[in-house]
C-alpha cells in the first residue's frame, strides 16, 4: 500500500474493488493513478454440511461485506473521511441468490463445488441434456447454477415470481444498485444460450419458469446505480458496477487479453483462461465440454473465453489440513520441504496414488503404498494436478492454436513448489506482480466507470 505519509493533502478520488472469493472476500481501494491505498479481507462465511454440501446465508454474506468495509474505513480514516467515488464487485461464478420482488433473499447460495443437484440434472428432458453444452458452453453437472435451481424447486421452493442474481450482482443490489445480470456471470449459470446471448427457452421450460427469472442482462463495468447509505458513509453515493467473473476480471487486470497466452488463476479452483475473438460454435462447445472446458462470454465486450478448471487449490488445502498445517508458517515450511525433493519425489513410481483434481470431482483420495512424508504427499498432489492440466491443454490445442506463454496469479502461485510443478506443463510461465488481481481489476473497472480517460 502507498505510504500515507507521502500523500498530498486535499480531496482525492478513490475507487473500490470487491472480490467475492471461495476462501476469502477481499477489498482494495485505489486512486486515479491505480496505486493501492487500502486493502483488507475477511473469510467467506460458508456453512458446511454433510457430504461436502456448502452454502451461504445471504445475511451472513452481507454482514461479512459490512465488516470488510469497516476495516477499509479504519485504514482510510487517517487519509480522508470522504466516500469512495466508485465501487465494483467481482466474484465466483455459479453461486447466486434467488430474490423476491423486494430484492430479499428467498434461499441460500450454493458453492460452486456443492454436490447437490446431480439427481435433478439427470431428470432434465433429453433434448436439454443433449444440447446443454453446445447451447450454454458449459458441461452439464452439479456445478452449474441450474442444478441448484432444480434442487431448490424439488425441495419445495416455488421459483415463480423470484429472480436470479449471481453473488456479485446480489451484493451490488444490496448496496443500493440495480437488479441486473452481468453477461460473464450469467454465462456460468446454464441459463444463457451463448450464440444469442439471451435466456435458453428449453432450459427455462425444464425448470418450469419463464424469462422473468432473469433480470436484464448488461455488460461488466457499465453503470449499476449508486450506493445507498445502508453500508455506511464510506461507500454512500459511490457509483456502482458489477465487474464480472473473478478469473476474467483478473485476466483483464493483468492485460492478458492476447489469444496466444494462458491466464492461470491458482485459487481454490485453478483456472486456465484463453481469450477468443469470437465464439467457436455449437459443435466445438460440445467437444470441449467432454473435456470439462467452458466456452463463454468475457467481461470484455465482444470477446469470448475458454475456461478450463482443475480443483487444485481445494486438494492442496485438504492435503495441508491432513498434515496438520493451518498457518502460513507451516505452509512455507512444507513448501521448502517439497522444493528439497526432485519434482518426481524420491519414492518409487506409484508409491502414492492421487485422484480428485478433475473439475467434476474435488474429493482428495490418497492411496499410500508405503510411508510418505507430508512433502512427498503434497508433491504427489501437484503431479496429479499437472496430469489434469496437461489433459486440458491437449483438448484446447485441438480447437485453437497452442498458447506460447502463461501468466500465473492467485494465492497458491505464491508457493515455489506450485510454480515449479506448473513449469512442467505450462508454456513460458511468469508470475503476476500483483497479490490481489481480482480486487485490483474490479477497482480498476470502478475507476474507469467514472473516468472518461484514465491512465493505463
Amino acid at each position: 500500500m502507498r505510504d500515507t505519509g507521502d500523500m498530498v493533502s486535499g480531496p482525492a478520488r478513490l475507487h473500490g474493488g470487491l472480490d467475492l472469493g471461495s476462501t476469502a472476500i477481499k477489498m482494495l481501494v485505489i486512486d486515479d493513478d491505480g496505486a493501492e491505498i487500502a486493502g483488507a479481507q475477511v473469510s467467506t462465511p460458508w456453512r458446511v454440511g454433510e457430504g461436502g454440501t456448502t452454502d451461504i446465508d445471504a445475511d451472513d454474506l452481507l454482514r461479512a461485506i459490512r465488516s470488510l468495509i469497516e476495516l477499509i474505513d479504519e485504514q482510510l480514516m487517517p487519509i480522508t473521511a470522504g466516500s469512495l467515488t466508485s465501487l465494483a464487485v467481482a466474484g465466483m461464478g455459479e453461486t447466486g441468490i434467488l430474490v423476491d420482488a423486494e430484492g430479499a433473499a428467498a434461499a441460500p447460495g450454493f458453492a460452486w463445488f456443492d454436490p447437490r443437484g446431480l439427481e435433478q440434472i439427470a431428470a432434465f428432458p433429453s433434448v436439454v441434456r443433449e444440447e446443454f453444452a453446445g447451447r450454454t458452453g458449459l458441461p452439464l453437472g452439479a456445478q452449474v447454477s441450474v442444478a441448484k435451481l432444480a434442487w431448490l424447486r424439488d425441495q419445495g421452493t416455488s421459483l415463480a415470481g423470484l429472480r436470479w442474481l449471481d453473488l456479485p450482482e446480489f451484493v451490488v443490489a444490496s448496496l443500493g444498485g440495480d437488479i441486473a445480470l452481468e453477461l460473464s456471470l450469467a454465462s456460468r449459470t446454464g441459463l444463457i444460450d451463448q450464440d444469442s446471448g439471451a435466456a435458453w427457452p428449453a432450459m427455462l421450460d425444464a425448470l418450469g419458469v419463464d424469462a422473468d427469472l432473469l433480470p436484464p442482462l448488461r455488460g461488466g463495468g457499465l453503470p449499476w446505480g449508486e450506493a445507498s447509505g445502508a453500508f455506511g458513509s464510506r461507500v454512500a453515493g459511490a457509483a456502482l458496477t458489477v465487474a464480472g467473473h473473478d478469473h476474467l476480471v483478473a485476466a483483464q487486470a493483468n492485460g492478458t487479453l492476447d489469444a496466444d497466452g494462458y491466464h492461470v488463476s491458482l485459487g481454490t479452483a485453478e483456472v486456465l483462461l484463453r481469450v477468443l475473438d469470437e465464439p467457436l460454435g455449437f459443435a466445438a462447445r460440445q467437444r470441449l465440454a467432454d473435456a470439462l472446458i467452458n466456452e463463454v462470454r468475457h467481461v470484455v465486450p465482444g470477446k469470448h473465453v475458454l475456461v478450463a478448471g482443475v480443483k487444485t487449490g481445494l486438494l492442496l488445502r485438504r492435503a495441508l489440513h491432513a498434515a496438520g498445517i493451518s498457518d502460513r508458517a507451516g505452509r512455507d515450511a512444507l513448501d521448502e520441504a517439497v522444493m528439497a525433493l526432485p519434482v518426481e519425489g524420491e519414492l518409487p513410481a506409484g508409491a502414492i496414488e492421487v485422484t480428485g483434481a478433475r473439475n467434476d470431482d474435488g474429493v482428495l483420495r490418497l492411496t499410500l503404498h508405503t510411508e510418505a512424508s507430508p512433502a512427498e504427499i503434497f508433491g504427489a498432489v501437484l503431479r496429479h494436478s499437472n496430469d489434469e492440466v496437461a489433459a486440458l491443454i491437449a483438448a484446447m490445442d485441438r480447437e485453437v492454436a497452442p498458447a506460447t506463454r502463461s501468466t500465473l496469479t492467485g494465492g497458491w502461485a505464491g508457493m515455489a513448489s506450485v510454480r515449479r510443478a506448473r513449469a512442467e506443463v505450462l508454456p513460458d510461465p511468469s508470475l503476476s506482480t500483483r497479490e490481489q488481481d481480482v480486487a485490483w481489476g474490479a477497482a480498476d473497472m470502478a475507476r474507469r466507470l467514472v473516468s472518461a480517460s484514465v491512465p493505463s
